[in-house]
């Protein structure tokens, strides 16, 4: 797949943006380790290879297992996830596929029995910030490195 621009160097006031969108993302209430669980499935979700192989990657360097990461897409039927590793899950598909569901009821139950109400925000906020991410990298078709 050929990348069609370098959204960095196209506008680089709106990536400054973007990057400090995810400076404040990884300063918030998330731990790390749920964060890039949170970047990985909804960068399944949305079909961005680039952003899934960078949060695989990273999140290996903070000692996350493998066989979690290759588990992330199919974690309703694993059990390598605790509850709130669950709720943030189902939250982050909910929030991510929103013209699908409108955040269902359920979900947002599961997710307020594990996060409070700024943690809430937060998670919202690390979802929507990797979807940022996603549509920019999947619509200017910038793959990993191989």
């Amino acid at each position: 797949m050929t990348p069609r621009l370098d959204y960095y160097s196209a506008s680089p006031k709106a990536m400054k943006a973007m990057i400090a969108m995810e400076a404040l993302t990884s300063s918030l209430s998330i731990e790390q380790g749920l964060l890039h669980l949170i970047k990985i499935r909804a960068s399944q979700l949305n079909g961005c290879a680039f952003c899934t192989d960078m949060h695989s990657v990273d999140a290996r360097r903070l000692g996350e297992r493998d066989r979690r990461l290759y588990s992330i897409v199919v974690w309703r039927d694993s059990n390598f996830f605790n509850p709130r590793e669950r709720a943030a899950l189902a939250w982050t598909e909910a929030v991510t596929l929103l013209a699908e569901s409108h955040v269902p009821d359920d979900v947002y139950a599961q997710a307020r029995e594990q996060f409070s109400d700024s943690e809430m925000v937060d998670l919202t906020i690390a979802v929507t910030t990797i979807n940022s991410w996603n549509r920019l990298a999947v619509s200017f078709r910038q793959t990993p490195s191989a």
